[in-house]
């Protein structure tokens, strides 16, 4: 993924590194991209994130930046690995400087991860004002770092401590925008086809993200023998590529076409099957009466937009504990369940999900909980926010690197 010399942006939307960053990147540029025409945004990320082995969408171009994320370990290796981020930024920085000069966008926006710091950095010595896009409930270090510098902080959620924060909403993939509120109508027939999974019985789904959570993995399928009689319950695990062979040789009958593999059919207890990796979330939550994963700000942003009944799992160890907060969200307002990782096992799911698969009035009073919370509309948010601080066309970059906007009494 190459970019164009030469040609002007309107904005270039930087950040990455993962999945839920990437994620609201491409949403938030889509929306520019249909506000502004084509080419008139482009993404930045990093060679080393996430973004480095997935397609960028039909008509938005890209440029992958050096760098690596800071590791929080003070022994030899995290030092070493360090000392090489730290080179990598500043590469980084030279590079999107370049980039600024060739593009000379009216605005930067930076949605967390390693990946937009040097564009944020670059953006403000050469005075292109900067838009944070922060979507989960706690920031991040790289957010925090940006927010300092920014015209303004699009916020998933009020309380989010960041400066000028405007509370938008985490901007979902358009598919998932679609589905507003679908969740309260309960599961789709059309959707359970397309996953081959049993009209007839109540599905749970189990993912731990695109690795997949050895935690969660190992205690579905606990919770799968313990329900290994079940004919009413269906589980569609997906269990990541990396925990892939080991899920699969921890239950007997493992390898299937195209990484699957299921129970039987059903016709003697539970219906459940294996796969490795799923890309057609928005079928999965459309054919989901209940979902078990992580917390990741995303994924509850998701589950709030179509409606889902959830049990999340927060991520231990996660900075600042967001996860946690994330989920905490959701579970205040009935929309989810909240299990902490070190009590997740076979009896906890089985005792929390137990009252939830009885009972349909309670999975649709969780499903309209979250629904309430959903924001489908962040992303056409978020945009306007940025076109409100993006400077007028025809400006030269100029640089001078320039001090925090709070240290000038902007507030």
């Amino acid at each position: 993924m190459t970019s164009r010399p030469r040609t002007r942006r309107f904005a270039l939307v930087a950040g990455g590194g993962t999945a839920g960053h990437l994620v609201p990147a491409v949403a938030v540029a889509e929306v520019l991209v249909d506000r502004r025409g084509p080419g008139s945004v482009e993404l930045v990320g990093s060679r080393r994130g996430h973004e480095a082995t997935r397609t960028a969408p039909v008509g938005i171009p890209s440029t992958l930046l050096p760098g690596r994320g800071i590791v929080r370990q003070f022994d030899p290796a995290g030092l070493l690995a360090n000392a090489r981020a730290v080179a990598g930024l500043s590469a980084a920085v030279i590079g999107a400087a370049a980039l600024i000069v060739r593009r000379r966008p009216a605005v930067v926006v930076a949605v967390g991860g390693y990946a937009s710091v040097p564009a944020a950095l670059a953006a403000a010595c050469a005075g292109v004002p900067v838009v944070v896009v922060n979507v989960d409930a706690v920031p991040g270090l790289a957010n925090r770092v940006v927010a300092r510098l920014a015209r303004a902080s699009a916020v998933a959620g009020a309380g989010t401590p960041l400066p000028r924060a405007v509370v938008t909403g985490a901007p979902v993939r358009a598919e998932v925008a679609a589905l507003a509120g679908a969740g309260r109508e309960g599961p789709s027939a059309e959707a359970r086809r397309a996953l081959g999974v049993p009209g007839d019985r109540i599905l749970v789904v189990a993912v731990g993200g695109s690795l997949g959570a050895r935690r969660i993995n190992q205690a579905v399928l606990d919770l799968v023998e313990r329900w290994q009689d079940r004919r009413d319950v269906a589980v569609y695990h997906i269990v990541g590529r990396r925990d892939a062979p080991w899920a699969a040789g921890e239950h007997p009958g493992a390898a299937g076409p195209a990484g699957a593999f299921g129970v039987g059919d059903g016709a003697a207890g539970l219906w459940y099957r294996q796969v490795a990796f799923e890309d057609r979330m928005p079928v999965v939550y459309r054919a989901a009466d209940v979902v078990i994963g992580r917390a990741g700000a995303m994924t509850v942003a998701e589950l709030a937009t179509v409606g889902v009944p959830s049990v999340l799992v927060p991520l231990p160890g996660a900075p600042g504990d967001h996860q946690t907060a994330n989920a905490s969200v959701l579970a205040a307002v009935g929309g989810a369940v909240l299990v902490p990782d070190a009590q997740c096992d076979g009896v906890a799911l089985a005792e929390v999900l137990g009252p939830v698969v009885a009972d349909p009035k309670r999975r649709r009073a969780m499903a309209a909980a979250a629904a309430a919370l959903g924001r489908p509309a962040a992303a056409e948010a978020v945009a306007s926010v940025v076109e409100a601080h993006a400077r007028p066309g025809g400006q030269q970059v100029t640089w001078q690197c320039h001090e925090p906007l709070q240290s000038k009494g902007t507030s």
